[in-house]
Order: C-alpha cells, then structure tokens, then sequence
C-alpha cells in the first residue's frame, strides 16, 4: 500500500477504506453507495495519515431510519470509521448545501461507491454551490441553530458527565460557525487547531481567545492539562475494558480507537497545543464515565478527575453549567459578525444562481 515507514499517503487510506465498501458492505440489500466525510475528506491526498487519525466513510442506505453508526474498524492497516445515512438524509442539494455537517463531505468527489450514480449528481451540485454566499451563510445559521439547540437540552436532573455533554459539544460548535465561514472543515476532534489556524489566518486571534474563554480553558497549563489527560487516559483504559451497553459513540472508546482519542490528545499536548487538546479530553472523559455508570457502577475512582477537570472548567456544578451555557448564548452575536467578517473578507467565496435539487 505504499506505507514506508512513515504510514500510508492518505490517497492509500481512501483506498483502503473504498476495498472495505466494496468487501464488507456493497453486496448488503440496503446499499446505495459510500462517500468519504471527515478530514479524509479536506485532506491532500500526498500527505501522510497521521497514526491518530482515521478514514470516515459514510454507507448511504435506502431505509429510512439508518443503523447504528458501526464505529471504527481497523482494515488494512487503517482505521475506517462508518456512519450509515438515509438516502433521506441526501433528499436534495439544496438540503445538503445548508448542511454545515453534511455540505463539506461533497466539496470534492468523495465518492467511493456509487450502484445509481446518484451521489455522484448530488456531489457535483453540491460542488457547484458550495462558496456561493447565501449557503455559506444558511450553513452557518445552521451551526448557530445547533448551539441554541444543544444548549436548551441541559437538564439538571440528568448524572452530571451528561450535563457537561450537553454544555460542552454546544460550546464547541462556536468553531464550527467561523470554520464553516472560512469554507473550512468543521472537524469534530481537531475543531479548535482548525479554528485557531482560521483566526490567525484573518488577523483575529483576539476572537479565537474569546472561543477558548468560552470553553474555560484560555487559562489552562499544559502542566493542568497533561494531569487531566492522564486522569482520562485511566478512565478511558477502564471504560474500554468494562464497555457492553451500546451508545452512538461506543467506538470511540475502545483498544481500536486508543490511537485517535488518547494519543492524539497526548500529541497536541506535545505540540503546544495543550489548550486545544482540552475538549476532546473532556468529551472522551465523560463518555467514559457514562460507560463506566452504565456497565462499571461500582468503579467510581475515576470521578474526581473528572470533578477536577470540570471545575477547571468553571463548570463544576449544574448552576456553574447554566451560567456558562448563558456566557454561550450571549456570545452568538459577536460570533456571527465575525463569521460574517469572514465572509466579507474570504476571496474564495462568490455569489450565484442555486444549483437544481
């Protein structure tokens, strides 16, 4: 596959993952094609795969109510992980172009497998919209929808991991907003590098201090930060060992995918770039800690790590929660003036006609 020493080029990795469409998944009754998502998606196909990182491939299907996401698998020396979609989901290109989560996977041709050739005319719509200015902007009303929305779910009845959840992905999103802007990829673990290289690019470091505020960590050491890490590093070992109940993000938290949710951690923190790391510490740590609730309730050495890092946080109780889902909120309008700032600004991004849908 021509790894060399240095791994696979990411064009291998694609590779890889379309061989494990075309053995494990095209010959099932529901199939309708395979499409790459994700940073394989944005990435130069010469580049080497960083070991921390893995392939998204998304399995469209014809039923309407797609499976249970089957998570990360490792194929050929690559970890691919698959997320099955409706054809529902792909109902048109206008509803793909306004997607801020599902528009990028269609900027290029991603499409691995195609029975109908029915992607491929919805990727090159997409393709052909995506920089016009009025779906750059509904994408990123889309993202500003998505904060408002995840922030009205804390519920303060729920076990505190699941508050911070609820606070936390919500509060990650800001990036999204401002990389969807700068027609950048809306990454999910590596949104705050994503998003700090996007400010720097515009001159707006200032705005990008403001979107670690909101998280709580602009004030974090890397010496704070590599304690936490270590803290989730037991959590995580034990939550993959203990794991049986099935949630979305199950394989997230297993041996297989060590590599992307602790050693990728470890490597941002050895980057410098021990800021950034914090929230997907603190995701994969309270994910563990429902694991651990769910099939492991009587292991309950791990929850004062986590008290520890959501107290860093400013977001060690519920009415701590509450008051930084309001800092949040109270934030969207700088975040949109920004973002729209961006726009203005990105020279890439032009005015057009809609694409068919």
């Amino acid at each position: 596959m021509g790894q060399g020493s240095r791994g696979p080029t990411v064009r291998d990795a694609r590779a890889a993952a379309a061989r494990w469409v075309a053995r494990e998944a095209a010959s099932a009754a529901n199939f309708a094609g395979a499409y790459l998502t994700g940073s394989a998606a944005w990435a130069d196909p010469d580049a080497v795969l960083p070991p921390t990182s893995d392939v998204d491939v998304a399995v469209v299907v014809t039923d309407p109510v797609p499976p249970p996401k089957l998570g990360k698998v490792p194929w050929e020396g690559v970890l691919v992980e698959v997320t099955y979609v409706s054809w529902d989901g792909l109902a048109s290109a206008h509803d793909v172009l306004a997607s801020c989560h599902l528009a990028g996977a269609f900027r290029t041709d991603t499409v691995i497998a195609d029975p109908t050739g029915r992607l491929a005319r919805l990727q090159a719509a997409v393709a052909a919209g995506f920089a016009e200015r009025r779906w750059v902007r509904l994408r990123c009303e889309d993202a500003e929808r998505r904060i408002t929305g995840g922030l009205a779910a804390l519920d303060p009845r729920k076990p505190f991991h699941d508050q911070v959840t609820a606070w936390l992905f919500p509060a990650g999103i800001t990036t999204h907003v401002l990389l969807v802007a700068g027609l950048r990829n809306p990454t999910v673990r590596l949104r705050y590098p994503a998003v700090r290289e996007l400010l720097r690019a515009y001159g707006r470091r200032d705005v990008y201090e403001e979107l670690l505020g909101l998280l709580g960590c602009a004030h974090l050491t890397r010496e704070r930060v590599t304690a936490h890490l270590a803290t989730m590093t037991r959590a995580f070992d034990a939550a993959a060992a203990a794991a049986r109940t099935s949630f979305p993000f199950s394989a997230d938290v297993t041996g297989a995918a060590r590599p992307v949710a602790v050693d990728g951690s470890a490597d941002l923190v050895a980057r410098g770039l021990h800021r950034e790391a914090v929230f997907w510490i603190a995701a994969t740590y309270a994910r563990c800690l429902k694991i651990l609730a769910a099939d492991a309730p009587g292991e309950t050495g791990h929850l004062a790590g986590f008290a520890d890092l959501a107290a860093d946080l400013g977001a060690g109780s519920p009415d701590d929660l509450r008051d930084r889902a309001r800092e949040v909120t109270a934030y969207l309008p700088r975040l949109r003036a920004v973002a729209e700032e961006i726009i203005a600004a990105n020279p890439e991004i032009r005015d057009g006609s809609a694409p068919g849908g």
